[in-house]
């Protein structure tokens, strides 16, 4: 498979869009303005405790508060032994845990959303190339993506080995075959990191900024530029400097697939992105059978709809549909990485009589999950003959990054006829 990273750096805004063998698979947008803010510490103040949601708001600074949930709340990282062996429950409320006005260091795990502010834990991650250091947990994971059962046990020891007491590790895919030096190096980095962070919390006054997550490029290349990138394509000469010496000391022996792209045209129209962007906010999207799916955003989950259109097929009505259902399978993937859609996900394929086609489409559909660096779980088929499946929701999806409800039809998009009514 061939990959390739495009990245058109502007004035305002950065965008980079993730292709595999052509095809748009990935995009991100970070402004200038805003930027992006998961993954930053912040030293924070309990702003209210709310026992019936087993939450609480904090202040860390922004317009509006954080929510904390009590399952994030890592209780070792709050002190107060003495107090903690009274509550003599496995599962303290929130109110025994958090005080108005106390002070608690937090990171951010998910992004504003709409109305709804950050959402951050006291389960602090330091993320680096090889390694994730998880400084409040003690555990020890390897990347699922990391199959060969050999190369897993190796790297397992080494984290076991290598990691601080009490803290956990979680080794990334990138450390596949990857050298004790290396890992190590990067190990003393995070935890060098964790004690500068620990020691500025200690001494700042909340709300604070204690600690800034890498800018779009740099965790492009800390996450995504590996080994099987074949070019990384960057418009202006300043970004493209830049990339090298990010790439020189993240991922040294890839500064040569760094290529400053001196055409004409934007750099997403000589590579097709813009049109790829255009289809990813449509409602529909048509499949190269004639068939089409389509794609409906609710509160409470994201509906795909899977439909013959105008592919009549040549054999006969289960070779058909089955043939639709594959193809919409590997598409409906790649529109749910594109348009960066978390949260519940329901998929009605066209029905099927046949147990070993609904086994084909689903292997279909979980083959190409695999290349989504997010995590995802498909939980079945229901009795209804519905697809059930979830996906981690961090970032604001693609259609809330790139457009506004419209103010009068409210997301609808539809005019109403009978105006006499409101005459």
């Amino acid at each position: 498979m061939k990959k390739e990273i495009v990245a058109d750096v502007g004035k305002d805004e950065v965008m980079v869009g993730i292709l595999e063998d052509g095809k748009l698979v990935e995009f991100f947008v970070e402004r200038k303005i805003s930027g992006s803010i998961a993954g930053n510490i912040y030293k924070g103040k309990v702003a209210n405790v709310l026992p019936g949601m087993q939450a609480a708001f904090v202040d860390i600074g922004l317009e509006k508060n954080a929510f904390l949930y009590v399952d994030d709340v890592n209780l070792e990282s709050l002190g107060n032994l003495d107090e903690r062996s009274e509550w003599n429950v496995e599962k303290p409320s929130i109110q025994d845990i958090l005080k108005p006005g106390q002070e608690i260091l937090v990171q951010v795990v998910k992004e504003p959303i709409g109305s709804k502010g950050a959402r951050v834990s006291t389960n602090i991650t330091l993320a680096g190339r090889y390694l994730v250091l998880m400084p409040r947990l003690d555990h020890v994971g390897i990347s699922r993506r990391i199959e060969k059962e050999e190369e897993r046990a190796r790297l397992k020891a080494l984290a076991e080995e290598l990691r601080p007491c009490r803290m956990g590790i979680i080794v990334r895919t990138a450390a596949e075959n990857r050298g004790e030096d290396e890992i190590k190096a990067e190990m003393d980095y995070l935890k060098n990191l964790w004690e500068e962070i620990q020691e500025k919390g200690q001494t700042s006054w909340a709300p604070r900024l204690i600690y800034k997550d890498m800018d779009l490029i740099e965790r492009i290349v800390r996450d995504v530029f590996t080994p099987e990138v074949t070019c990384f394509y960057i418009n202006t000469k300043e970004a493209f400097e830049r990339v090298v010496d990010v790439v020189s000391a993240i991922a040294p022996g890839l500064e040569d697939r760094v290529s400053l792209y001196t055409g004409e045209k934007n750099i997403f129209q000589c590579f097709d992105i813009a049109p790829e962007i255009e289809k990813a906010l449509q409602r529909k999207v048509w499949l190269k059978s004639g068939g089409y799916i389509v794609i409906d955003k609710t509160e409470a989950l994201t509906a795909i709809d899977v439909n013959t259109g105008k592919f009549t097929g040549n054999k006969d009505l289960e070779d058909t549909v089955l043939k639709t259902n594959l193809e919409a399978a590997k598409e409906i993937a790649r529109q749910i990485r594109l348009r960066d859609i978390g949260g519940i996900i329901i998929i009605d394929f066209i029905d099927m009589s046949s147990q070993e086609h609904r086994k084909m489409v689903l292997d279909a559909l979980e083959m190409e999950l695999k290349k989504d660096r997010t995590r995802t779980h498909i939980l079945g088929i229901t009795s209804l003959g519905l697809v059930e499946m979830t996906r981690k929701k961090v970032r604001q999806s693609l259609d809330e990054i790139l457009e506004k409800v419209c103010p009068y039809c409210e997301g609808k998009g539809k005019l109403r006829i009978l105006n006499n009514l409101w005459t």
